[in-house]
């Protein structure tokens, strides 16, 4: 079961822009704990009038507007799905459908980049980078706002989960996990094994210190082939049932080619770790997160490579900086 965060601010489960500078990009875990906050902060709360988008934002106009509709979310993998659900208007279960008035749920897709999150407030204290807002009927109304510092972030109206990527690594592990493995074949899986951990059409919500930290537990070279690392894993390891424990690592076999190239792959199963490696930063919930009190503490004390004194980095091929120790370059 996942760990929620309690708090009272309209704010946890949010890296300050600050953090961002370190940790690069949100991932998975992130884009969920965006979504627990949501349906927390938005649970019984009634949203009205248009939903409303900055005159400096490049992404599209949201064309949803209701006198009384509710919000939730979900997420998978990179991805966040608000639904803007109306209410009925009467005891007779008729919706309201005036004028412009929406009848139907819309959802709306967003993508966070490197800097976006969600963020409950009232309406004096809208962020200054909010580019998109979702008013309450209440008054005085409070606002949901994204929240995007840099604008590489994004939302697509009357969206859904973009093809191109893979199932989550959360919450799809058999999908996810059969994903890869029935593609080993393919050429994507002739790259380093730490650029293949960033190929979303595989590995949908492992970025830059995901990557790390699973590479480091596995003491896996970051620039061996992706194909060696993974080959001889198995399709089904009859795990996705089990309440994963913090940082358990499961010993298994070494598949003999990854022996012939090197492949320290001492202890666990990769494909395993991008399911529970995840979950640990969610189990943190919104200690490592809380812009009040700037206090990242507990993330902070989680990381065991990634910005960890003592580790060393490279850019890949790709330009990203990969964090890893230097024993896991040795054959």
């Amino acid at each position: 079961m996942l760990v929620k965060s309690t708090g009272s601010t309209g704010s946890y489960f949010v890296i300050a822009h600050s953090f961002y500078c370190c940790i690069k990009m949100p991932e998975g875990p992130e884009l969920h704990l965006a979504s627990l906050y949501v349906n927390k902060m938005c649970d019984g709360v009634v949203f009205s009038g248009p939903v409303i988008k900055s005159e400096v934002s490049k992404n599209p106009e949201v064309a949803f507007t209701c006198e009384s509709y509710r919000v939730t979310a979900a997420s998978r993998g990179k991805e966040v799905k608000l639904t803007l659900m109306p209410m009925k208007s009467d005891d007779n279960g008729e919706q309201r459908s005036k004028g412009e008035q929406a009848d139907q749920p819309m959802d709306i897709v967003f993508r966070f980049g490197m800097s976006g999150y969600f963020r409950f407030t009232s309406e004096d204290e809208v962020p200054k980078h909010a580019h998109l807002r979702f008013y309450t009927k209440e008054k005085p109304c409070r606002v949901l706002s994204f929240v995007d510092a840099r604008r590489f972030g994004s939302w697509q109206p009357n969206g859904t989960w973009q093809p191109n990527r893979g199932p989550c690594i959360m919450f799809e592990y058999k999908s996810f996990r059969e994903n890869v493995l029935s593609h080993l074949s393919d050429r994507a899986f002739d790259r380093p094994i730490c650029e293949v951990l960033l190929n979303q059409k595989y590995f949908n919500g492992i970025g830059n210190y995901l990557r790390a930290e699973i590479l480091y537990r596995l003491n896996i070279p970051p620039f061996v082939c992706a194909r060696d690392a993974l080959e001889g894993l198995q399709s089904d390891d009859g795990f996705e049932d089990r309440k994963p424990l913090k940082n358990e690592i499961t010993n298994t076999k070494t598949p003999e080619r990854a022996k012939k190239k090197g492949i320290k792959q001492e202890t666990g199963d990769l494909l395993r770790l991008c399911y529970t490696v995840p979950l640990e930063v969610v189990g943190l919930g919104g200690k490592g997160y809380d812009p009040e009190k700037l206090d990242y503490s507990a993330f902070k004390a989680w990381l065991q490579c990634y910005y960890v004194d003592g580790m060393k980095s490279i850019s890949d091929h790709n330009g990203r900086t990969m964090w890893f120790k230097v024993s896991q370059f040795d054959n």
